[in-house]
């Protein structure tokens, strides 16, 4: 089990991309835009700039929705590698059995 402090963190991050989401993407269309003057697109990246790093996308990390585990997660499942295999095991996932031979 992950910690519960590193679980929050990653909620929170959630909480913040999703708040600055439309801002930053209007930002990012004004910064890269060519067609603007220059001082306009540098106020952007400014304004870019000054938004907290938590609300970037590119902060956040996939984590098993059961355990918090960062790691051997599934996207399709969203769960971790030995949170599936215990799932598999118990026979809460329908078509999957644990092999043994």
């Amino acid at each position: 089990m992950a910690k519960k402090a590193m679980i929050e963190r990653e909620k929170k991050r959630q909480r913040l991309v999703e708040k600055y989401a439309s801002k930053r993407a209007e930002l990012k269309e004004i910064a890269n835009d060519e067609s603007k003057p220059m001082e306009e697109r540098f106020k952007a990246r400014l304004k870019l700039a000054k938004l907290p790093r938590n609300s970037s996308a590119t902060r956040l990390h996939n984590r098993c929705q059961l355990t918090g585990r960062p790691h051997a997660y599934y996207r399709k499942l969203k769960v971790s590698r030995i949170a599936l295999r215990e799932l598999g095991s118990a026979g809460q996932i329908p078509g999957m059995v644990k092999s043994s031979w």
